[in-house]
């Protein structure tokens, strides 16, 4: 079984923000791509279940180049939305697409082991793709609660790891093979899309994410897997 730091070390964290800074002019291009569009749905989804109790303060971590952090704010323009990310180049992106959409969206540089905010500061927080980059998840989930306001909801979208099974042979394959070539062709960093579907077989199962929120805080956590298992969405509520 895997734990809330598998796969993990201590220089995790500047070595992923670097690869980040590295691909993030074509990190958005790449994940239409490499997912045939189905992102944008899956981040639709997780959209309503952050937004489900109207919050007024939501917080979107690991937030890369906002795409999630932009689309709560058009499903909800009455709410202060604000994206943290560790990788700059990210970040800059991000800005430049909510200059460009008209959307007061502030996106600041942030660790999220140690976020920059109050206590219960926020009503819902929402983190898409990115747990599984936190040098120490567990960390990062405590984190996470001590932000969130008694009753918040947190929202995780992550890839859980192929199951064995026929399906998650063929993902694995797709990992392992499409995803660095395609990757690497489009952004010169083969490296960074051999890392990504490998951090995605060496994460947490849903089930034990699920464990992990409940001993950083969190109750009436449930999850659903979209598109056949390739994604899956968490819902959690800070206890």
């Amino acid at each position: 079984m895997n734990t809330p730091a598998a796969g993990q070390t201590a220089d995790k964290g500047p070595a992923v923000e670097a690869m980040f800074d590295r691909i993030a002019p074509r990190y958005d291009r790449l994940n239409r791509l490499l997912s045939l569009g189905v992102d944008v749905r899956w981040r639709r989804e997780a959209v309503r279940e952050a937004l489900a109790d109207e919050p007024t303060h939501v917080l979107d971590v690991a937030t890369g180049t906002a795409d999630l952090a932009l689309m709560l704010k058009r499903a909800r323009p009455s709410a202060r939305v604000v994206g943290v990310d560790f990788a700059e180049a990210m970040l800059a992106v991000g800005r430049a697409k909510a200059s460009k959409a008209g959307l007061d969206v502030p996106l600041q540089r942030a660790d999220a082991l140690a976020l920059p905010f109050e206590d219960g500061g926020f009503d819902a927080l929402t983190v898409a793709y990115g747990l599984r980059n936190f040098a120490d998840v567990g960390a990062g989930l405590v984190e996470m609660r001590r932000v969130l306001r008694r009753g918040g909801r947190v929202v995780v979208l992550e890839f859980p790891p192929p199951p064995a099974n026929l399906a998650g042979r063929a993902l694995r394959w797709y990992g392992r093979t499409v995803m660095p070539t395609l990757g690497g062709w489009i952004s010169g960093d083969r490296r960074a899309y051999a890392y990504l579907p490998a951090s995605t077989e060496a994460f947490l199962t849903p089930e034990e994410l699920e464990v992990a929120l409940v001993r950083s805080g969190f109750t009436r956590v449930r999850h659903r897997l979209q598109t056949y298992g390739v994604s899956a969405l968490h819902v959690a509520v800070a206890a």
